[in-house]
């Protein structure tokens, strides 16, 4: 006898998935060994990238025996270990020097419409925390983790306001100063006004 189907059930009916809010990035896919007492054992390192381009980023590794789990695992690290990135006008506040192992990076603010100086994992880990122009020069080891490590942590140590994007503090603050009490007037006055003013009080 035929089975019947049923179309309330599906086996391999999909949920649509939401949009999220984050972009995820895979910097590195490495096979890895471990030698234990009966053999080698081997498996994969996944490096991931997670930011949402208005000052948060976040990166993470994962080890699994598929790559398609490391790299799972990867990306849930990295949302876990999300930091706050102070940026001003599309830049970043100040310039830095940081070194960790290594590597060696320096981080330069730059004017509008210079874009991202960069290459390699700082050029993914500035893009994704919403940098949009920067200069940075890069010393000493070419690996890919240790890299993307070293410009997390100079991005830790950047000083300024992490609390809310510093343009939209801008325009809260210009439009306060627009707004004059109406009993106020602003008059112009030339240099013989002062010349004046200054005889009477002598």
């Amino acid at each position: 006898m035929a089975k019947t189907t049923r179309p309330d059930r599906k086996k391999n009916a999909r949920k649509a998935r939401e949009p999220s809010e984050f972009e995820e990035t895979t910097l590195s896919v490495d096979r890895v060994t471990r030698v234990v007492a009966g053999g080698r054992r081997m498996r994969f390192r996944a490096v991931v990238v997670v930011g949402d381009k208005k000052g948060r980023v976040g990166l993470g590794t994962g080890k699994a025996n598929e790559v398609q789990a490391a790299v799972q695992k990867a990306a849930s690290a990295a949302k876990r270990a999300m930091i706050r990135v102070p940026l001003r006008d599309g830049t970043i506040p100040h310039q830095i020097d940081h070194k960790f192992k290594a590597a060696k990076i320096r981080l330069m603010p730059a004017f509008e419409g210079t874009g991202i100086k960069a290459g390699g994992a700082l050029r993914v880990i500035l893009d994704h925390a919403g940098v949009k122009n920067v200069l940075s020069k890069r010393f000493g080891s070419n690996n890919k983790l240790v890299n993307a490590q070293c410009v997390m942590q100079a991005l830790d140590l950047l000083k300024g306001d992490r609390s809310a994007p510093v343009e939209s503090k801008k325009q809260e603050v210009s439009a306060e100063e627009n707004e004059l009490p109406e009993n106020l007037k602003v008059k112009e006055i030339s240099r013989s006004d002062i010349d004046q003013e200054g005889n009477l009080r002598g």
